[in-house]
């Protein structure tokens, strides 16, 4: 037996159903508890190459050489990443996974860091459609305290070469553009300089919910910096 609904019910209840969802979408994200940050006041940061869960091999050094300016913009020293890994890689770890795995006191034991930024490679790489075509780079981020042990900020980001493209001339001028992004993609490495864009929206500190400044910082607060 199927059980019916008035038509003024129907209608009542889609209302709720559209409400319910534009509420959803409106909703403002939760802000980021800066409580362990602001008791750990980090001044130096150990980078450590980054985990690539995407297909291209490039990821991992693409990301890397693109993660000192944010952090030293934000007020941070940035142990020199060339070195850091050349160390790792002299100590016979040889990919971002063994690095990761790397004791929190032995890292601090030979580094001196006050934090360590692990980070994680979603999405790298450039993907094609019959009307859109796209490099995207997504990555997460996990700052921990070298002297605790404590997680002190976790953050992600994305950027995409599609962003702000637009095309007119309804069909025809979407296939246009879609063959013309496709020649730029295929052509040249877009995703280094999207990995670049995705870095900047990750740690650059002021960022919704991103890290704080350092205390290298003009806007560092020395009475426990402000959450952005």
């Amino acid at each position: 037996m199927r059980f019916r609904l008035p038509a003024p019910a129907l209608r009542a209840g889609a209302i709720a159903l559209l409400g319910a969802a534009l509420t959803a979408g409106c909703a403002t994200p939760a802000r980021y508890d800066y409580s362990a940050f602001k008791e750990s006041r980090p001044a130096s940061i150990l980078v450590l190459p980054p985990l690539n869960s995407s297909p291209d091999v490039a990821a991992t050094y693409s990301m890397l050489s693109q993660v000192t300016l944010p952090l030293a913009e934000s007020g941070y020293y940035v142990f020199p990443v060339s070195l850091v890994d050349e160390t790792f890689r002299q100590n016979g770890m040889s990919n971002a996974a063994e690095a990761h795995q790397v004791a929190l006191p032995k890292l601090r034991e030979i580094f001196g860091a006050d934090a360590v930024l692990y980070i994680d490679i979603k999405q790298y790489g450039t993907s094609y459609a019959l009307i859109s075509s796209e490099s995207r780079v997504t990555a997460e981020a996990r700052l921990v305290d070298l002297r605790s042990g404590q997680v002190l900020w976790k953050g992600a980001a994305s950027a995409s070469s599609a962003e702000g493209r637009s095309s007119s001339g309804g069909l025809v001028g979407l296939l246009v553009t879609a063959v013309v992004s496709q020649i730029v993609e295929s052509s040249t490495n877009r995703s280094h300089p999207i990995a670049g864009i995705t870095s900047q929206r990750l740690l650059t500190a002021g960022m919704p919910n991103g890290i704080l400044y350092g205390p290298r910082s003009p806007r560092y607060k020395t009475d426990g910096n402000t959450a952005p």
